[in-house]
């Protein structure tokens, strides 16, 4: 079914060719959304046609509203408002929407045909030497959505991560383990393995900040004393060794690294995530190594007389770019090289897309020019997802320091705050220890996946645990509740006939299929912005005009059998798109709460 921008927009044009003989292109006529104070469903914007019209925005608005009343059953009224013509869409149109489109379950998604594009997302990224915490929960929370808004909106998706499992902050957490573990491991210490190999790279920062004190109060300058603490030689030396292969450091290295993997498993199993392929930096950075040594055989880039090999990018307005340390080893822009040309050479992707923080911005920007020097063209094809940082109300937090939020706690006290507040309103009083359980649960992550992905990625954010989970306001909470009131309806209906809009539809019934028409534009727009706020303040909308209209509107107590048919109809799209829009965030909604 044709949607009515679209119509519009060929009757504008249909106008114009009539009566000044003119061939309107779609993209120059503009149709929006009525503004909510003034009557109507669309408005066309007259400005920019009064060159052709040549007559005054009022009388432009008033010859193509009564053209278009005219020429077409669906428009049945207008009104011009200085340059703006508001058009009243027929009732006719919105049941049609209720009868065809908005009734299936995949209203909105696009299936990818063979010749879509292929969008490879790389995100989650995290160093094995510490536990996942706050900034990585929006990272994978945002990396997933975005993902699933790009598969329904017919792309082909491959999402990736890539995992940081080698560098001198590997080797810290390492050495600190060899100086201070006595052989402990995640079975002797009842310690998740992510979470133990955390706790000795903040030992590692103990140690470095006592031996550099120790230094000053010697009398050596700061700057001079963070640069000599033998700690840090010893870590530099063992990733020396690293890169030499030497057996008694990788063997070590494999050990911690496997405790690591095993901890990070239960955590994306928890926050539903997976990947379609993993690339370890240990993996892919000789390639990197490589290609760099390539473009300095090429005359692209340079080395200095320590050995060490940089990019000049001056040209670009930048600085230069260490790409090879001196002692040989690889810095993180050496691995991205390399992992970018396996990927491409893999996938041959269309677009890749880095979901990482804004801290990064540098990097990603010198990422694409360095490829570029290099001679792949494909480079424009990178892009950089970045996304603000994530605050709680007492400040910033610190990995090193051992101040940061653990993802696993966190996912904890959600759950546990879900249940506290349950238990206040007394929702659950019927329900059995299991369901009790499970809703909880989704309760929980709910409220934190939400909570998160309904600001836009480009702002910093504060979360706040205890106002995500609130039953009323802007909250994934809210949300699943509305979905579960829909559902309790309709099972109570379930006997009664869900027919097709015969009758007439009152304010309120079309103010709600209205804003589920707009559902396939905002996925659209989603994914075109990687912004899943789009969506969850969309559904938030959605939620909040269904409560309306269950406020004051009965539904299986309606005047007719005709009015009870036409609003569970009406009710059940709404949940199934709410469904729908927050599977695409990663939230589950229950038929029960």
């Amino acid at each position: 079914m044709q949607r009515i921008e679209k119509i519009l927009k060929d009757l504008v044009a249909q106008a114009a060719l009539q009566h000044w003989n003119i061939n309107l292109e779609e993209e120059h006529i503009q149709v929006q959304k009525t503004r909510r104070e003034f009557e109507g469903d669309f408005t066309v914007v007259v400005f920019p046609l009064l060159r052709y019209s040549k007559q005054n925005p009022e009388q432009t608005g008033k010859f193509l509203g009564s053209y278009l009343v005219g020429s077409s059953d669906l428009i049945e009224a207008f009104n011009v408002i200085k340059g703006f013509l508001n058009l009243v869409v027929a009732q006719q149109y919105w049941k049609d929407q209720l009868d065809g489109p908005l009734c299936s379950h995949d209203y909105g998604m696009i299936l990818p045909g063979a010749d879509a594009p292929t969008v490879m997302i790389e995100y989650s990224s995290p160093n094995t030497n510490k536990p996942l915490h706050l900034g990585h929960i929006r990272n994978n929370l945002l990396g997933h959505s975005v993902s699933s808004i790009l598969k329904a909106t017919g792309k082909h998706v491959e999402q990736v991560n890539l995992v940081n499992d080698r560098g001198i902050h590997i080797c810290k957490s390492m050495l600190a383990w060899q100086k201070n573990g006595n052989g402990e491991d995640p079975v002797s210490s009842g310690m998740k393995g992510d979470h133990l190999v955390g706790k000795y790279y903040v030992r590692y920062d103990q140690i470095y900040k006592s031996q550099v004190q120790t230094l000053v109060e010697k009398g050596m300058p700061k700057k001079e004393a963070e640069a000599e603490a033998e700690v840090l030689k010893e870590a530099r030396e063992m990733l020396r060794r690293w890169e030499a292969e030497d057996p008694e450091v990788r063997k070590l290295w494999e050990t911690m690294n496997s405790w690591v993997y095993a901890g990070f498993e239960l955590t994306y199993k928890r926050l539903g995530i997976s990947f379609d392929k993993t690339y370890y930096e240990s993996e892919t950075y000789k390639l990197g190594k490589e290609l760099v040594l390539k473009g300095l055989n090429k005359g692209v880039l340079y080395q200095k007389e320590d050995g060490s090999i940089w990019a000049n990018l001056e040209e670009e307005g930048l600085d230069h770019k260490l790409l090879l340390r001196s002692d040989g080893t690889s810095v993180y822009m050496t691995q991205d090289v390399g992992t970018a040309h396996q990927r491409y050479e893999e996938s041959v992707f269309d677009s890749h897309i880095y979901v990482v923080g804004n801290e990064q911005n540098y990097h990603f920007q010198v990422l694409t020019i360095v490829l570029k020097k290099l001679g792949y063209a494909w480079a424009d094809k990178l892009y950089h997802l970045n996304y603000g940082m994530v605050e709680l109300p007492e400040g910033k937090m610190k990995s090193r320091e051992g101040t940061v939020v653990d993802a696993d706690e966190l996912m904890d006290e959600m759950e546990d705050t879900a249940r506290q507040m349950s238990e206040e309103l007394g929702k659950l009083e019927d329900f059995t220890e299991e369901e009790k359980s499970r809703i909880y649960r989704q309760v929980g992550m709910g409220a934190l996946k939400y909570f998160i992905l309904k600001v836009d990625p480009k702002k910093n954010m504060t979360f706040d645990p205890r106002e995500s989970v609130d039953f009323n306001g802007n909250t994934g909470s809210f949300i699943q509740y509305t979905y579960a009131r829909i559902r309790s309806v309709l099972r109570k209906g379930a006997e009664k006939h869900k027919g097709t809009s015969q009758e007439v539809l009152n304010e309120k019934e079309i103010a709600l299929i209205r804003i589920m028409y707009d559902f396939p534009e905002i996925l659209v727009e989603a994914a075109r912005t990687l912004n899943p706020s789009l969506l969850a303040n969309f559904l938030y909308e959605l939620a909040k005009e269904f409560n309306q209209f269950y406020h004051d509107h009965s539904i299986l107590s309606a005047e007719t059998e005709g009015q009870i048919s036409q609003r569970l109809l009406l009710i059940e799209s709404a949940g199934n798109i709410i469904e729908s829009g927050m599977e695409l965030l990663g939230i589950e909604v229950p038929e029960r709460m």
